[in-house]
């Protein structure tokens, strides 16, 4: 490759086609040329990283690796090395500057249904600090556990529709589920209501056009998220959109760790029984949920599809809700900072479910703090899991958080990919999974709720997983052979990237 770009370089001239006739002709001179210059292009690299990475650790590794081995660095640093997504963060500027009268009475109407100040969540100003968005009053909130409840209730809400239907997933596969969802989605459109998809086109990297097409004939509006979209992220495929909503009418919304494939129904006879939930809600919180599927539908197209942004409490329901959407574009790292005052904050229990749990040091930190003050912390993980650095990394956190008291518990009963969290009393249900990953480059979305009942129907589904799991303990790391170890502690390494 830099061979080639040499080539071009010297050959628009004619000293330089002299020089290239030279250099072919001492070939050692030549190779050391192109590897002079892949250092040069290294050096120049690793300042970038330096001034843009964004934790000391990721620019320390970079550099280190950029000037080291810059043929295969320099082009993985330009595809996977950003963690600040270009673009959306000028077009949320912009989009906030040109606020409409309409969009203004959306904001004032969404804070008056506020709850009162002794009702907020502790974190609540927190929170909205970070979201832009205020907790609310009058949702209600029902639990959906594993799939087939899931998408019993979304096929439900679907075929109740009134006016149009929001549709946003990670991956959208073109099996027994998708065909479902597509031919529901037709049914509606051609009944007159307005439906909308949109897909990360990573995550749904083998949706054939024909499934697009098809939607697209019959008057569906779908769209893939676009990551690569303007001129800086032409190279960039590290940012994925990791959200999985459905909206409908503005009035009910579904947020969890459900995507559209038969997997999520437990299918698929090497993954087997799927363990993943997903969360109902209606009231204020849904149009919550509707501005962050309109930011990520105006960066795919650029179009902002008339929607209802009327704020209706839920029938006989006074539960408080919060929405926290999370991503690359935020002003912090809002993912990062709510676990880690949630964890700080704990003073009874900290339960989190998550398929992936990848936490670096930080994280480390805080998890043992909140033990050794006396908080019942407990991580419930698979026992296998879909990726196998994932997999090897959870073993070598085993030792460091048991001496602090942590629980870690492995599940059973199939494969867990439910993202939840229960502090003291409240809850969460989102698409965060426990990673840098989350944390910092994927475009996530959690749900929060204060509610008593909620908080106890989460309580009561945490209690039957771990009772289908087994504690971990550091034995399941210490005892085992060196490779084994070795190659723990090295998948540890790339906790970055997984």
């Amino acid at each position: 490759m830099f061979a080639a770009l040499l080539d071009k370089i010297v050959a628009h001239s004619p000293r330089g086609r002299r020089a290239l006739g030279w250099l072919r002709g001492h070939r050692k001179t030549r190779r050391a040329l192109i590897i002079g210059l892949c250092h040069v292009i290294g050096a120049w690299t690793s300042v970038h990283a330096v001034l843009h990475v964004r934790t000391s650790q990721g620019a320390i590794a970079w550099v280190v690796s950029l000037n080291t081995f810059p043929y295969i660095a320099v082009p993985a640093y330009w595809v996977f090395g950003r963690s600040n997504f270009a673009g959306y963060v000028s077009l949320r500027r912009h989009n906030k500057a040109e606020l409409n009268d309409a969009e203004r009475k959306v904001a004032h109407d969404l804070f008056a249904m506020r709850p009162a100040p002794a009702d907020e969540p502790a974190a609540a100003a927190l929170l909205e600090k970070l979201a832009k968005l205020p907790a609310t009053r009058g949702n209600h909130t029902e639990l959906l556990i594993d799939g087939e409840a899931t998408f019993r209730s979304i096929f439900a809400a679907i075929q109740e529709a009134h006016d149009y239907v929001l549709v946003q997933f990670y991956i959208l596969h073109d099996d027994g589920l998708g065909q479902r969802l597509k031919e529901a989605l037709i049914a509606r459109q051609r009944e007159g209501i307005r439906c909308y998809v949109l897909y990360d086109e990573i995550g749904s990297h083998d949706l054939p056009k024909s499934y697009v097409n098809e939607l697209r004939a019959a008057g569906v509006d779908i769209r893939s998220f676009n990551t690569r979209k303007g001129d800086a992220n032409r190279f960039q495929i590290n940012f994925r959109n990791h959200r999985k909503i459905v909206i409908v009418d503005g009035r009910t919304a579904f947020v969890g760790g459900h995507n559209v494939g038969d997997e999520y129904l437990g299918k698929d006879p090497k993954i087997g029984p799927w363990r993943d939930t997903h969360v109902k809600v209606q009231g204020p919180v849904v149009l919550c949920v509707q501005i962050a599927w309109l930011e990520d539908w105006n960066w795919a197209t650029g179009d902002r599809p008339a929607l209802n942004w009327t704020p209706v409490a839920s029938n006989g329901e006074d539960g408080i809700a919060f929405c926290l959407p999370s991503g690359p574009a935020d002003e912090f790292e809002t993912c990062t900072l709510f676990f880690l005052h949630a964890i700080a904050s704990a003073k009874k229990r900290v339960w989190i479910a998550s398929p992936y749990f990848v936490p670096d040091e930080q994280f480390i930190s805080v998890l043992q703090l909140a033990a050794l003050r006396g908080v019942d912390v407990r991580i419930l993980v698979p026992e296998h899991a879909d990726n196998q650095l994932v997999y090897l990394s959870g073993f070598t956190f085993l030792p460091e958080l048991e001496k602090a008291g942590v629980q870690t518990w492995r599940y059973q009963a199939g494969f867990l990919h439910e993202k939840a969290i229960l502090v003291d009393d409240y809850c969460g249900i989102g698409t965060a999974n426990f990673d840098n990953r989350s944390f910092r480059l994927n475009f996530e979305i959690t749900l929060l709720f204060s509610e008593p009942a909620t908080v106890q129907a989460v309580e009561s589904m945490f209690a039957t997983d771990f009772a289908r799991s087994r504690r971990a303990t550091a034995a399941d790391f210490t005892d085992r052979s060196w490779g084994f170890r070795f190659a723990a502690r090295l998948s540890r390494l790339m906790a970055p990237v997984q």
